[in-house]
């Protein structure tokens, strides 16, 4: 009985110490948010949704097409990624009743509520430059967070403007070259870059010079002779797709395909913030509304559901902050019906136990039995519910994804506390069940 004590006072000291990490995580208001801060969707802060019609008409025959809308969604994604937009949504998604229709790239912008600047976000041509590092400075080009450190640079004016493409070519070998069969990337440029790069690496042979891609470092590859012909080969000891990838990046210059703008929406600041306080008062007043059920019809057993309710919530809370979960209005009902779904297993554990005291066994094996027996009904209902959550997120939209994600992960959740932590603070109690009040705590309804 001691050592189950110990346990129950453990998972009370873990409880709040998970609240208190929910809520010493949450800004005060008007302060900025720190790493844990719940990260809001779109339909609850104010922001801007645009949905881009994608033309893979104009691609020509044997493209690959999924790849096409893969280097779409990236280029659009690093785009307003530049801008310091917190948690964009840049996903490709597919019209038509059985998903045969035209393609579309949907973008949401939170924070961005002017849908003219979102729409010009988009539309920025993306910036490739080459830059020289400073002679000494060769193990210095990053800062201590990782970032390109700009002091350790000089650019000497040529830029994506002067490249004509990028491709992967796989070298023959040979005396003085990289190894025979190992990949490469070609960069090809225009006229006027050929004669800047000819110039450029006939002056700073033995230096090094990094590509930037939007700000980022992508290749930094060691200038080995001059270069003429307006052609650039780029070895690093590569691996098949990392130079593909790298090809890919330094052809981001363009859009792989034509997109046109169809709708935009503005969600405005008071229309997010109606939604999160309607979804927050009807998280509060349903886990009211069950925690007094629990507590008039189960008395003592009722009591300690709850308890197991608020560790339930505690632990939902922190996950919604550590994973992290985009919260959406959509994903505020999941959380909801899963609270549902958490007291529904204790309500099956306690009818067992009720049942098991019925027939004259102690408090004690009444509530092992009870656990015992309902675990079955219990695990059986929450696979089926998880199952059903899967199919949704696997084939829904983003919206219900989102619903599917946080009702799925509080399924899980409800499972360990029903199981774990009810069970564990009613036999922490040592009722006897000797006295009518004892008979009265552990009865349920209108019976003892």
């Amino acid at each position: 009985m001691l050592k189950i004590r110990i346990v129950a006072v453990a998972l009370i000291a873990f409880s709040i110490a998970v609240g208190y990490f929910v809520y010493s995580t949450e800004p005060l208001s008007g302060a900025k948010g720190g790493r844990f801060v719940f990260k809001l969707g779109l339909d609850l802060r104010p922001g801007s949704h645009l949905v881009y019609k994608a033309d893979t008409a104009s691609l020509g025959e044997g493209t690959n097409v999924p790849e096409a809308l893969d280097t779409l969604r990236d280029v659009i994604e690093r785009r307003v990624n530049l801008f310091g937009v917190a948690e964009p949504l840049v996903q490709v998604d597919r019209g038509g009743v059985f998903g045969n229709g035209d393609y579309r790239l949907i973008v949401e912008l939170p924070g961005v509520t002017d849908v003219s600047q979102a729409v010009k976000m988009i539309g920025e041509t993306p910036l490739l430059e080459f830059r020289l590092v400073k002679t000494g400075m060769e193990a210095q080009i990053r800062t201590a967070d990782g970032k390109p450190n700009l002091d350790a640079f000089e650019a000497p004016g040529l830029t994506g403007k002067n490249l004509k493409r990028a491709a992967v070519e796989f070298t023959q070998g040979g005396a003085g070259q990289v190894l025979a069969g190992e990949p490469t990337v070609r960069v090809d440029f225009d006229s006027e870059g050929a004669a800047l790069f000819e110039n450029l690496t006939g002056q700073n042979t033995g230096r090094y010079m990094s590509i930037f891609l939007d700000g980022e470092i992508v290749s930094t590859p060691i200038i080995r002779e001059r270069i003429t012909g307006g052609t650039a080969i780029i070895s690093g000891a590569f691996t098949a797709d990392e130079a593909k990838a790298l090809a890919k990046n330094l052809n981001f210059g363009a859009l792989p395909l034509p997109i046109e703008l169809e709708s935009t929406q503005s969600v405005g600041a008071t229309l997010g913030e109606k939604a999160l306080q309607a979804g927050l008062l009807a998280g509060l007043i349903g886990l009211g509304v069950v925690a007094l059920f629990m507590l008039i019809w189960y008395r003592l057993p009722g009591l300690v559901a709850v308890l197991a309710l608020g560790t339930y919530v505690a632990l939902m809370l922190a996950f919604f902050k550590l994973i992290p979960v985009t919260l959406t209005a959509a994903g505020i009902a999941g959380f909801i019906l899963s609270i549902g779904l958490a007291v529904d297993a204790n309500v099956l554990i306690f009818e067992r136990m009720k049942e098991e005291l019925r027939s004259g066994k102690k408090p004690n094996d009444a509530i092992r039995e009870g656990f015992a027996r309902a675990w079955t009904s219990i695990f059986d209902s929450n696979v089926a519910h998880i199952i059903a959550g899967v199919i949704l997120f696997w084939f829904g939209t983003s919206l219900v994804q989102g619903f599917a994600l946080v009702f799925v992960l509080g399924v899980l959740v409800s499972m360990v506390s029903a199981i774990t932590v009810s069970r564990t603070f009613l036999l922490a109690l040592g009722m006897k069940g000797e006295s009518p009040f004892s008979r009265f705590l552990m009865g349920t309804g209108l019976s003892q």
